[in-house]
């Protein structure tokens, strides 16, 4: 029987610190038939030689360059219009995942005959130090719920592509993975996580969860553009947003 599939897409920027390691952990994973799809937004580091370097010796990988620095939502559009798989994952160029995230995944699948998952993951800085936080999400979550709050970990999400098709991915630079999610919850209604912790998030010093305000401004954003709220029922809706924020989505972040 032939295994699923499975399309990784991988943006890369100034990487050079952490993409090895990612490249890595797709090639460590116990579910060998993937090819991971990686789109360099115009790097000044050595991101493209080091990627050049694993594409060479493993033709899973296939590298791609953009012409011009245009932020990660055109880079993962750009590596998903090139995918093949069954399935669609994303793993960011310093993320990491854990050996049986694909296989698990796949499994949990097939078992609940789902078209769509995700799972807990764990919290590294940007050296690669355990910060002993694991991030959960609710059993079940509903289109409600991530309308308040993004419970999916960009680096956990895997959908089917034959029955979403390739859902387009936001040029805006920030939450395009929030509008994905978004997208599938509203065609299924609700999704399980896989309920174990199958990644490591690396929270970088200049990430956007490093800045609460950039955080506010991003949202605020998505439901004008992707909901298309005006500016009053936007404003209302992020009252409802921070609550869930400081309030609710603690809840589901454990010390291990």
């Amino acid at each position: 029987m032939v295994k699923s599939h499975v399309s990784i897409i991988t943006p890369s920027f100034n990487s050079e610190k952490f993409i090895a390691e990612t490249i890595l952990s797709a090639q460590n994973q116990t579910h060998q038939n993937w090819e991971m799809i990686i789109v360099d937004d115009c790097s000044t580091d050595d991101t493209v030689s080091i990627v050049q370097h694993f594409a060479e010796n493993d033709k899973r990988i296939l590298f791609f360059q953009l012409n011009q620095n245009s932020g990660a939502g055109i880079a993962r559009e750009t590596a998903l219009s090139k995918a093949k798989g069954d399935y669609i994952a994303f793993l960011d160029a310093d993320d990491l995942w854990k050996p049986l995230k694909l296989e698990k995944q796949l499994q949990f699948l097939k078992d609940n005959k789902a078209n769509f998952t995700f799972s807990f993951y764990e919290c590294i800085d940007e050296v690669g130090n355990r910060l002993n936080k694991r991030v959960e999400a609710p059993k079940t979550l509903s289109y409600r719920q991530l309308f308040f709050c993004n419970y999916v970990g960009n680096l956990t999400g895997i959908y089917e592509k034959n029955y979403f098709g390739k859902i387009a991915i936001s040029t805006t630079r920030k939450r395009q993975d929030w509008m994905v999610w978004l997208t599938i919850l509203k065609k299924i209604k609700k999704a399980k996580p896989v309920p174990e912790s199958l990644a490591f998030y690396r929270i970088r010093n200049n990430s956007l969860s490093a800045s609460k305000v950039d955080l506010l401004k991003h949202n605020f954003a998505v439901y004008r553009s992707f909901h298309g709220l005006n500016y009053v029922s936007s404003m209302i809706i992020m009252i409802g947003f921070l609550f869930t924020q400081l309030i609710i989505k603690p809840l589901y972040v454990k010390k291990i």
